[in-house]
């Protein structure tokens, strides 16, 4: 038998959700507890996990028992490919986990700090000044920035202007949740529709996917070994297709959520004055607090496996054909696994052990391949933010958490004024 949780019928439970999602979950916690079942329209029921203790058991699943891609595959196949690391599971998953990794690995990830930072200066020096500005927005421009130059490594002027214009759009449209929500059975139907998302979802992505094979084309006739990400996976033996699938799962997991974790960053920051004091060239502090702002306010909810096999789990036999998985803010306020979870501690990540409760980028074996690139972002961009700018927040109240595409975004796209740093405070 299930977990209990809301009876309204699936379509307003949906709607619920997407209308306030962090509140919607905190009513559930509070009236269900550590365990309880949410019913998406279009979608089999999915049993969430508030607590770390039971967060384990799921991603124990990844063992046998539980499929990561095949719970990924409805929401973001359309987007990411049949051939991406999120949407498979079994050998496939393996073979391309392990094409991914040694460029991602922290070794190899270090090499691209001097070009992080170089890009990172580029874009700040173009930020209005005395002004309010939705700094989420221009952190995207950062991080797509990176990937475009140290995971596409693309430099032809004309394909990185095209590429430019097309991402954000494609992101946008991809992870919307008339998109990622659309039942699989009833897009045939939408993309005959041209005035419907989906169907502007599949123009913008089909223009991608010329670029990109265009890319791949020409880097497979050129000789020339180079640094970035693409150079590696033409090495690695995957297709055309598979690389393709790749990039923009990387695309994915590496431009939208590393942004909005930057946005958070500053969104706390500005509102912690003796924490920002000690940035940004305290290298341990800026680290735990990375990881502090990660924990309080991840950019991504849940990290679901689709049960194909029956889960003991909370005292409930679920299922097979179910999902179950952690909704992971919850997870990271229980307070066994971090004692005052309400308090912003970056000291708690300061002793170099590693906390199985926090999973800003999943858990079990489907930890983001990403990470290392993702942390290594913020550190490099918060310090140059911090070295070049003094930011102010107009409104000195918290931003309140907002469901954008798939992630939880501060409600105002954390709102600062920006003003140039004396230079005798950065010397």
């Amino acid at each position: 038998m299930l977990p209990p949780g809301p009876r309204l019928p699936s379509a307003a439970q949906t709607a619920w959700f997407m209308l306030d999602p962090a509140g919607a979950f905190d009513r559930l916690h509070r009236r269900y507890g550590p365990i309880f079942t949410v019913r998406y329209f279009g979608f089999p029921p999915e049993v969430y996990v508030t607590t770390a203790e039971l967060a384990e058991e799921v991603f124990r699943t990844d063992q046998g028992g539980g499929l990561a891609g095949a719970a990924r595959r409805d929401f973001l196949e359309p987007l990411v490919g049949a051939h991406s690391v999120l949407t498979l599971d079994g050998d496939a998953w393996s073979r391309h986990r392990k094409a991914l990794t040694p460029p991602l690995r922290a070794r190899q990830v270090a090499g691209y700090h001097d070009e992080i930072t170089d890009i990172a200066a580029e874009k700040i020096a173009t930020w209005p000044l005395g002004v309010p500005i939705a700094l989420r927005d221009l952190m995207q421009d950062i991080t797509l920035e990176v990937i475009i130059r140290l995971v596409f490594g693309i430099r032809d002027a004309e394909r990185l202007g095209r590429l430019r214009a097309l991402l954000p759009r494609l992101i946008k449209f991809g992870g919307s949740m008339s998109v990622a929500m659309l039942p699989a059975r009833l897009r045939e139907r939408a993309a005959a529709a041209p005035f419907l998302p989906y169907a502007r979802f599949l123009k913008l992505r089909a223009g991608v996917d010329a670029i990109l094979y265009e890319e791949i084309a020409r880097r497979r006739q050129d000789e020339t070994d180079g640094t970035d990400v693409l150079s590696r996976l033409l090495a690695s033996g995957l297709t055309d297709e598979e690389i393709r699938d790749e990039l923009v799962t990387l695309l994915i997991a590496g431009h939208e959520t590393t942004a909005t974790s930057l946005a958070w960053a500053f969104e706390r920051l500005l509102r912690l004055p003796h924490v920002l004091e000690r940035l940004p060239d305290d290298e341990p502090y800026l680290d735990a607090v990375v990881k502090e702002v990660m924990r309080v306010r991840p950019a991504v909810y849940e990290a679901p496996r689709l049960l194909d096999a029956p889960l003991r789990l909370g005292g409930h036999e679920i299922p097979a054909g179910v999902y179950a998985g952690p909704f992971i803010p919850l997870v990271h306020h229980d307070p066994v696994a971090f004692p005052s979870p309400g308090e912003f501690r970056p000291e708690r990540f300061l002793d170099g052990q590693q906390n199985r409760a926090w999973m800003p980028f999943g858990g079990g074996r489907r930890f983001c391949v990403g990470a290392q690139l993702a942390l290594l972002e913020m550190r490099v961009i918060i310090r140059e933010v911090l070295h070049r700018l003094d930011l102010t927040a107009p409104d000195p109240a918290p931003e309140p958490r907002r469901l954008t595409n798939v992630t939880f975004t501060p409600a105002r796209l954390t709102r600062v004024i920006a003003r140039a740093r004396s230079l005798d405070r950065t010397s």
